[in-house]
């Protein structure tokens, strides 16, 4: 499963990263069936927020090294380095320039509907490679 990643860089910038979590852990379930899985990890919250429609945030961080799931409509999201990407319902990212100059937000089509999910401290992205 590919998805984003949006970090702080040495010089104080931010920028997009492309990861592929692997979903290669087999687990039968009751019924016959195969699924398959990615890593587990802890989280110390989860949260659920509304971002308005008019929502359009200058420079900030992330407040926590967090994946964000959009639920629905349409968020952009820009780096220090002047790329922006664009996030629709379905789509996951992880926000993790927690120093520097951190992302721009901006809902698209909104509101939008967003799900956060923080990570432990220290998250080791490697743990997603196979």
């Amino acid at each position: 499963m590919k998805i984003t990643r949006f970090h702080a860089t040495a010089d104080g910038g931010s920028r997009f990263q492309d990861l592929e979590i692997p979903i290669d852990q087999e687990r039968p379930d009751n019924f016959g069936f195969v699924l398959r899985q990615s890593n587990a990890w802890p989280s110390a919250s989860i949260r659920f927020v509304k971002l308005p429609a008019d929502l359009d945030q200058s420079w900030h961080h992330a407040p926590a090294s967090q994946i964000v799931v959009v639920l629905s409509g349409e968020l952009e999201v820009g780096a220090s380095d002047g790329e922006k990407r664009r996030c629709s319902a379905g789509q996951v990212f992880v926000a993790d320039d927690l120093t520097g100059k951190g992302h721009l937000t901006r809902v698209i089509n909104g509101p939008a509907h967003v799900m956060f999910v923080e990570l432990p401290p220290n998250f080791d992205f490697a743990r997603w490679k196979a």
